[in-house]
């Protein structure tokens, strides 16, 4: 299967890519399905069904109005997140919902939006959308939001297509070992072998203006999660820490990247708490690879392109190409899903993809980026998906700061050594898969262990 660096960074909504973004985008995709089949104006009664973690944790990530606005014809990367909140409690109020934002629709929500215990095959997340017409069933179908705001329908995960992508690649590669050999046997550095595949689906100058737009939105979270103050919604009263944490920052004086490690810790925190706060509020954010872990990557290079006078757009495309390399593989030997494998799935993954970002801007070559990456997967290996309350914000948004400095020593302890190292990035991907099929459910993103007991008193 082929993945583009655009399939792992997309713009969407917080506060969740696999409970949030997924939903959203299977909701669209029925009543497209609906559309094509000629059934629109034919529908009487919607019925949404929530299964296995997102019916544990649903309500908490916001999966049931994001399913909700998918089937109002919104997408992710184009809903006004200040729009939502307004228009479910008109729904609310009217009980009526706009079908493809256009035909009303009778809507109970305590009868059409059913959480269910039970799990379906193929995946943790999965979801039933049913149209009903004056005689009965018009269409239903069945969709798996597998992580990172990817969804297949049941026809799909039946046949083990979890990537319908079979475009063509020059470099196609599925082990860190191949992509080595590829850069070694074509001269390539990994974003320039990674460009090269990306030219399959679209031109360099739309790969560049794409990454750079994803910087744009990146650029733009991290602002809003420093404009902002208060207390995040969802009931556990945590107050916004980015806002303050800044102003004691710009106290200080500017530091650069050569300067006081305290000093440099302190503003990749920052960048990584105003990302991951966004996200909990429910803001526009880059998946990167998934919500949850979706101020890792973005802390690393902000604080790069911040504090060294250098920095280039350049940086940003090769960061990313970099970045999407590991990516590619921790999606398709693993996953990149916390209610599958956990928060390796998803803190991990990044953390190791913004070690090879970073290493792949500083000059890493490719076997001291695979350094990078594997050393910043392996000390985020057994991390279990616990989320208080179901929302993605104890331990999510601190777990984000911690593993955004874990990369960046990652990077720094990679480019100090040769490339050579006792175990491999391939090695350690497989035993997040392993680790992952050995961890209990509860500890997978169902807040049914961990933390999320743990936090609650009696």
């Amino acid at each position: 299967m082929a993945i583009s660096v655009f399939d792992l960074f997309k713009i969407g909504i917080g506060p969740s890519s696999s409970h949030t973004v997924g939903p959203m985008r299977a909701a669209v995709l029925f009543v497209g399905a609906l559309r094509e089949r000629q059934l629109l104006e034919r529908v009487t009664r919607l019925e949404v069904n929530l299964y296995g973690s997102l019916s544990a944790t649903g309500v908490g990530h916001g999966t049931d109005r994001a399913v909700v606005m998918g089937l109002m014809g919104e997408w992710p990367d184009r809903i006004d997140p200040r729009q939502i909140a307004p228009r479910i409690a008109e729904l609310l109020a009217s009980g009526v919902l706009p079908l493809d934002g256009r035909l009303p629709v009778p809507f109970d929500w305590q009868r059409d939006m059913r959480l269910l215990e039970e799990n379906l095959p193929y995946h943790p997340n999965a979801m039933t959308l049913v149209a009903f017409g004056e005689s009965g069933e018009l269409h239903r179908d069945t969709y798996y939001s597998v992580g990172g705001g990817f969804v297949v329908d049941a026809e799909q995960a039946a046949a083990g297509q979890l990537d319908q992508d079979h475009t063509r690649l020059p470099y196609d590669f599925s082990s860190a070992e191949e992509l080595l050999r590829l850069c070694k046997r074509h001269g390539l550095r990994v974003s320039e072998l990674m460009l090269a595949n990306e030219k399959a689906w679209r031109s360099e100058a739309d790969i560049r203006s794409g990454l750079l737009r994803l910087w744009a939105a990146m650029r733009e979270c991290v602002d809003n999660g420093l404009s902002q103050e208060g207390i995040l919604p969802g009931g556990l009263n945590v107050r916004r820490r980015a806002a303050r944490l800044h102003r004691s920052l710009l106290e200080l004086g500017k530091p650069n990247v050569i300067g006081s490690t305290m000093s440099a810790m302190e503003w990749v925190n920052l960048f990584a708490l105003a990302v991951n706060e966004e996200n909990a509020a429910g803001g526009r954010m880059v998946t990167a690879p998934t919500n949850g872990a979706a101020g890792i990557i973005p802390a690393v290079l902000h604080y790069y392109m911040k504090f060294n006078p250098e920095a280039s757009d350049d940086d940003v495309v090769n960061y990313l190409l970099g970045a999407a390399a590991v990516g590619i593989l921790c999606k398709k030997n693993a996953s990149i899903s916390g209610a599958e494998v956990g928060c390796q799935g998803e803190v991990g993954s990044a953390c190791a993809m913004a070690a090879a970002g970073l290493a792949e801007v500083l000059g890493a070559t490719p076997e001291q980026l695979e350094n990078a990456a594997e050393i910043g997967l392996e000390h985020n290996l057994g991390l279990t998906c616990d989320p208080v309350g179901g929302l993605v914000q104890v331990p999510c948004i601190e777990r984000n700061a911690i593993a955004a400095v874990k990369a960046i020593n990652a990077a720094q302890m990679a480019l100090r050594g040769d490339g050579e190292h006792f175990i491999s990035l391939d090695r350690v991907i497989r035993t997040m898969r392993d680790t992952g099929a050995d961890m209990h459910d509860k500890y997978k993103e169902t807040s049914r262990g961990g933390l999320a007991v743990s936090a609650i008193e009696c």
